[in-house]
């Protein structure tokens, strides 16, 4: 162990992974030192997820493995979601944790870390102000994380939507929106450093601006920051919300090469009676013409989508309009989870009554369906051409993808042959398709 080091383990979402990275920031700034190996440092940080079970499994599993390894002089810290919904909890399990604070206050990793490693302090150390919103950004810290020639870059932090089954609410309170000119600074940042795709990210990116009283904020985002940084080829939008899909975003979208033809709608289902359950949009009328007209003024258009089976109360044929849905409107991508009872939730009286045989046969119902629809598409492409932000390589193959897929949740190209530089964009013949992936050359 070398003092004045530190180890974080980020666990969760895109979201979590730009938190994580703005604490790094913060550390380094008073002189610590990251490291790879946690048997090295001084600061061992689990900046936990706590949105459904299995993802707060894995966040203790994590902390109690570092516990248990812990050495004399260590620092165990528990910091977002899980510490900021359960901190007692986490307490309870991890004996050793020396220290939790939440989500909304990540920017005071530092006072924590001192003040969790100082002998004068009461063990364990609570760190949870009863604060509303997650907190103000520190000045200058890039609110963004990059991975080779792709960077996610935050807009937004907390929710104001009020979906019955989500606990993100609770976690981070109502949406903050960042200031424009603090997004375009990090854009512009990470332009400097090469950054080929810029990866817009918060709990609902349509939502932007809502909070700061701006009519189509996102929209208005856009329209000043792709001509600042005319070097970034691609910018991508994730997490948008039924209902929020102005014609003005449509238009600004087709009209802009820089902005990807893709979207990510998650629709969580597709009849009504379940979405008023879920007390979600409603309106399956305005989703069919939305796509529609979506796919009108962008004819390549990728729409990635997800669904949640077995919420309490689903029936047989509503689950069944789900699956005619899912055939009807053709998806690019989909993702499907069974529903994770969450306590604290509007939908928590509901209880967890669909026997978890069901929900699991329905989500590979789902997830059968969907990949003969993937396989469908994916084969339209062979003989094509695309552009290729190379992700990785080794042993004469590259790995990287194409419009069409967002990091981490979607396919992947597959070059055979070629050992192509991390970060670079080359065009790729496709030569075959999988389900999930393509296969393609470059000659």
């Amino acid at each position: 162990m070398k003092k004045g080091t530190y180890f974080i383990a980020s666990l969760g979402c895109a979201k979590n992974t730009v938190d994580s990275e703005s604490m790094a920031i913060l550390l380094n700034r008073e002189g610590y030192h990251a490291v790879i190996d946690p048997e090295e440092a001084q600061f061992l940080i689990v900046n936990t997820c706590g949105f459904i079970h299995d993802a707060r499994q894995e966040s203790l599993d994590v902390l109690k493995e570092l516990s248990d390894q812990k050495q004399p002089g260590q620092t165990l810290i528990g910091a977002g979601c899980l510490t900021q919904r359960f901190p007692e909890m986490v307490v309870n399990k991890i004996k050793k944790i020396d220290g939790v604070f939440g989500t909304r206050r990540w920017m005071d990793i530092v006072s924590v870390a001192r003040d969790a490693s100082s002998p004068r302090q009461p063990k364990p150390l609570y760190h949870l102000p009863d604060v509303n919103t997650v907190g103000d950004e520190k000045a200058g810290i890039l609110r963004a994380a990059v991975q080779g020639g792709c960077a996610y870059l935050k807009i937004a932090d907390g929710c104001r939507r009020s979906c019955a089954y989500c606990a993100i609410p609770l976690i981070k309170g109502t949406q903050v929106s960042r200031p424009i000119d603090h997004i375009i600074q990090d854009a512009q940042h990470l332009q400097s450093i090469g950054t080929q795709e810029l990866v817009l990210i918060s709990q609902d990116t349509s939502d932007y601006g809502a909070d700061r009283k701006m009519k189509n904020g996102l929209t208005t985002l856009l329209k000043e920051l792709v001509p600042a940084v005319p070097d970034i080829p691609w910018v991508r939008i994730l997490y948008t919300f039924p209902g929020f899909i102005t014609d003005e975003l449509i238009d600004y979208m087709a009209a802009q090469p820089q902005i990807l033809p893709y979207l990510d709608l998650p629709l969580q289902h597709a009849h009504p009676d379940v979405l008023k359950r879920m007390n979600r949009p409603a309106n399956i009328d305005w989703v069919y013409k939305t796509i529609a007209r979506m796919r009108k003024a962008m004819p390549d258009l990728a729409m990635r989508t997800t669904f949640i089976v077995g919420y309490p109360g689903e029936t047989e044929e509503e689950f069944n309009f789900m699956l005619d849905f899912i055939e009807e409107m053709q998806f690019d991508h989909l993702g499907a989870f069974t529903f994770s009872y969450e306590e604290g939730t509007p939908s928590a009286p509901l209880g967890d009554p669909i026997p978890a045989e069901v929900k699991q046969h329905r989500w590979e119902q789902v997830m059968l369906l969907q990949q003969k629809i993937s396989l469908a598409k994916n084969q339209q492409f062979i003989g094509k051409t695309l552009p290729v932000l190379i992700e990785g390589n080794g042993d004469g193959v590259s790995v990287g993808r194409s419009y069409r897929d967002a990091p981490e949740i979607d396919g992947l190209v597959i070059i055979d042959g070629e050992e192509l530089p991390i970060g670079s964009m080359i065009n790729a013949a496709i030569t075959d398709a999988l389900a999930h992936d393509l296969i393609a050359k470059v000659f």
